[in-house]
């Protein structure tokens, strides 16, 4: 036996019971060990599977959720100007109004100082006339004194004013 491997019944016998039991081993293992380990790594797969397409729904949604949150923000802005807008409108149209009422005010405070101007100018001709009637009177009574009698008097007086005119007491 000089063979540097020698292939003999019982070493080929071993060989076939070794490859045997290698095979009974690997298939005792896999139902054992590696179908249950496959199972595992599967549920977990699935699992991960699962939570990713979860994690992409809620990504569009949240998506979906802030576009329409940003079109509610806009429509927000457009309605905060158009209340401004139209409160500047009404404070315009409330400050013309309160102009036109102060400039109908003032006309009619207007009128009423003129009003009273022409009646405070016929009271102070009116104290003149009667003034210069009792002037008059005195001085033609002084002048006259007891030959003329009072109808006399008044009729001089009278003729006096009217010679002077009524143009004179108005200027």
């Amino acid at each position: 036996m000089d063979r540097l491997i020698g292939f003999d019944p019982q070493l080929l016998a071993d060989a076939v019971i070794t490859g045997i039991n290698i095979f009974i081993l690997f298939f005792a293992l896999s139902y054992l060990l590696f179908n249950p380990v496959r199972d595992v790594l599967e549920k977990r797969r699935q699992k991960i599977a699962g939570e990713l397409a979860d994690a992409a729904t809620d990504k569009k949604t949240a998506a979906e959720m802030k576009a329409e949150y940003e079109a509610k923000l806009k429509d927000i802005n457009k309605e905060a100007e158009a209340i401004l807008e139209e409160a500047r409108k009404k404070a315009k149209k409330r400050e013309a109004e309160i102009i036109d009422e102060a400039k109908g005010e003032a006309v009619r405070i207007i009128e009423r100082a003129n009003r009273e101007i022409e009646m405070e100018k016929k009271k102070a001709v009116d104290d003149m006339k009667q003034e210069v009637i009792d002037l008059a009177s005195l001085i033609a009574g002084k002048v006259v004194a007891a030959s003329i009698d009072t109808t006399v008097q008044d009729a001089l007086v009278e003729e006096t004013l009217r010679e002077m005119g009524e143009t004179t007491w108005q200027s």
